[in-house]
């Protein structure tokens, strides 16, 4: 038996007017989805444990089978784990993403977060970014690592841990309210801007009619994380195929091999098909018994508040992800599970994370299940099938 998870990031969402009362999930063309809806278990997981922040670090850690609630020790050192960064215990790891503020406002504080990712800016021209960062914010015991597109990273040796708010959850907020109360890195918060706004990338962007990335902005906290080894723990050998440093460093901390895709990016453009490609070859040819494949564009679809992007994003999964590995498996004969779901829901109504339960789909290729006519949060709502916690939705998956 070979078991995939396609964890969709951000993909449940609420009913819109714009789309006739329907989610971007019931709205969007998923003929595969909804093939496997018919013979498969439909229901409800809780993925975000009772009083715990819904971000993808404790949802995705949930998903793979960790309780955040005894392995979370913050987001980015996660996201270090990925990049290579050898944490010390006495070190504090933050989130560094390089986002767009508002221009007109005389003073820092008084601006507006517009864009939390800067467009999506490529990594190429988010490194030459944080350089200058490094540069021009050099301190003893601060040190910048380029991360994936406006995902970077800043370790403060001996540092505080801080309760910092990411930028997603304020978009076009006034941000003096959620600026750092430590005086050094509001500080580096502060020049950043004045750093990076005409920096040379940036007026290259604005002439293109992009967003400038012109400012550092700081979150996600944590110290060294230490996770069980997801084999021994399953007795699975699994393999990780994501864009994103927050999934890969999971994969590292758990011991699950990394597999990188070319052109996957973490955006709406990113290389669906190279992904799916990527599970079918870890699964029938390199011998691995679990695959965890993890999607983020609904999530910055989301973000964005674009419900026809959003759409998008969930159908290109549909087609090129989905469908491709359920047909080679198929083809081959080979006998496999699948479990369908976001990690949290990004309603295009709000623009960020939630806490609310996500509609789940496991589809098991040697039973014939009596499931539902397509899966989305509406169907998934309706069934007996509940799982109140999600970090044992792992133990479901492979219980035969």
């Amino acid at each position: 038996m070979k078991y995939v998870v396609v964890l969709c990031d951000g993909m449940a969402d609420e009913p819109l007017d714009e789309l006739n009362q329907r989610t971007p999930l019931e709205a969007a063309v998923t003929e595969n989805m909804d093939r496997l809806a018919l013979h498969s278990e439909i229901g409800m997981v809780q993925t975000i444990p009772e009083g715990m922040s819904p971000g993808s670090d404790t949802a995705n850690l949930s998903v793979i089978g960790y309780d955040p609630a005894v392995y979370y020790s913050g987001r980015s050192p996660l996201e270090a784990l990925s990049i290579g960064v050898d944490m010390e215990p006495t070190d504090v790891s933050f989130r560094c993403n390089i986002v767009t503020l508002t221009e007109e406002e005389a003073n820092y504080e008084d601006r507006r977060i517009l864009d939390h990712s800067s467009g999506e800016i490529s990594t190429e021209e988010a490194a030459v970014l944080v350089d200058a960062l490094r540069e021009g914010l050099k301190r003893e015991g601060y040190e910048f690592y380029v991360g994936t597109s406006y995902r970077h990273l800043l370790i403060w040796k001996q540092g505080k841990l801080l309760e910092l708010t990411p930028p997603h959850d304020i978009l076009t907020s006034r941000i003096g309210e959620y600026l750092p109360t430590d005086p050094v890195l509001r500080e580096m918060m502060e020049k950043s801007y004045e750093i990076l706004n005409h920096h040379p990338i940036n007026e290259k962007r604005r002439q293109k009619g992009l967003h400038p990335a012109n400012s550092a902005w700081f979150w996600g906290a944590g110290t060294r994380p230490a996770l069980a080894s997801f084999e021994e723990k399953t007795g699975k050998k699994g393999a990780m195929i994501s864009a994103v440093d927050l999934l890969k460093g999971i994969a590292v901390g758990a011991g699950m091999q990394n597999i990188i895709v070319d052109g996957a990016n973490g955006g709406l453009h990113t290389n669906y098909a190279g992904k799916g490609q990527a599970a079918v070859d870890a699964l029938l040819r390199d011998g691995y018994d679990f695959v965890y494949v993890h999607v983020e564009a609904p999530d910055e679809m989301g973000h964005q508040g674009s419900a026809s992007k959003k759409i998008q994003a969930i159908e290109q999964i549909d087609h090129n992800i989905i469908g491709p590995i359920v047909e080679a498996m198929e083809t081959a004969g080979e006998s496999f599970r699948m479990l369908i779901l976001p990690d949290h829901p990004t309603p295009i109504r709000v623009r960020t994370h939630t806490s609310a339960p996500v509609p789940y789909l496991l589809y098991d290729s040697t039973k014939q299940e009596v499931g539902c006519e397509a899966y989305n949060e509406k169907t998934a709502a309706t069934t007996e099938f509940r799982q109140e916690k999600g970090h044992l939705m792992m133990n479901h998956l492979f219980a035969c």
